[in-house]
């Protein structure tokens, strides 16, 4: 523990969440560690996800980018192009249709990349499991990371899934 400037006491590891795993050098403002450790603590700091929206919980995703609940401050910025895009996040009802499209799309995106699949329609085909048209879940067309519940899935729970694919970002760069 420091002190800081204004009489509070901080606690260096809380300052920057990850840092946990690297370690501090002599010098003021210097870590040291793996390579990967650092890289993956780069990756979940700057996520430019590539919203695909399909029905209603893509008005919910949307909101999430709102200023009352700013992805900005964990580093996520919305990124319209699936070539620059390193997380893909399916909202909505995935029908057969639209299947051919969204592989499409994870593969023009660039590696290490993510897919969280939010709603119920998009993580087993929700109401619409009876459909003839409908994919019993995007797992089936491509791996999926982080499943976020719910029909819709509130603001909240989207940010609960980003911030719990940052952790797996980082549990993958201590292997």
């Amino acid at each position: 523990m420091r002190s800081h400037p204004l009489n509070v006491t901080v606690n260096p590891k809380r300052l920057w969440p990850g840092t946990r795993a690297l370690e501090k050098s002599g010098a003021p403002g210097v870590i040291t560690g793996k390579v990967e450790q650092i890289l993956s603590m780069a990756r979940k700091s700057s996520l430019w996800p590539l919203q695909f929206g399909l029905a209603c919980c893509a008005i919910e995703m949307m909101s999430t980018y709102m200023a009352h609940h700013d992805l900005d401050r964990f580093g996520i910025v919305t990124w319209p192009s699936p070539r620059q895009s390193d997380v893909m996040i399916v909202a909505g009802t995935v029908v057969k249709k639209m299947a051919e499209p969204i592989k499409l799309l994870y593969e023009q995106m660039p590696s290490p990349k993510w897919v969280i699949a939010m709603g119920s329609c998009a993580t087993c085909g929700g109401p619409y499991t009876r459909s003839y048209s409908v994919v019993m879940g995007v797992d089936l067309i491509v791996p999926v990371d982080i499943y976020v519940p719910g029909c819709p899935p509130r603001p909240e729970a989207l940010m609960d899934g980003l911030i719990k694919l940052q952790d797996k970002i980082m549990r993958e760069g201590k292997r």
